[in-house]
């Protein structure tokens, strides 16, 4: 009777847990400017909860990466 309620209560517990959100890649993002948009987008009207987070920090540096590659264009290089 005890490992019932004992399965019934991780059972429980685990419908309880916050869901994770895949993580992407800075190659990932990359490649699909649509989710690098909507992710910087989540990013920057949210920052004091999403500012640390893998995906913001991953679409930011690419972000910057992508400025970066567009100005070295700009300026001929």
């Amino acid at each position: 009777m005890r490992w019932l309620i004992a399965v019934a209560v991780v059972f429980l517990l685990s419908g309880c847990s916050p869901e994770t959100e895949k993580v992407y890649t800075v190659d990932e993002l990359v490649a699909d400017d649509a989710l690098l948009t909507k992710i910087i987008g989540e990013c920057r009207n949210n920052p004091g909860e999403l500012h640390d987070t893998p995906n913001c920090r991953n679409a930011e540096a690419d972000d910057g990466k992508l400025r970066l590659e567009r100005m070295r264009k700009s300026f001929g290089g």
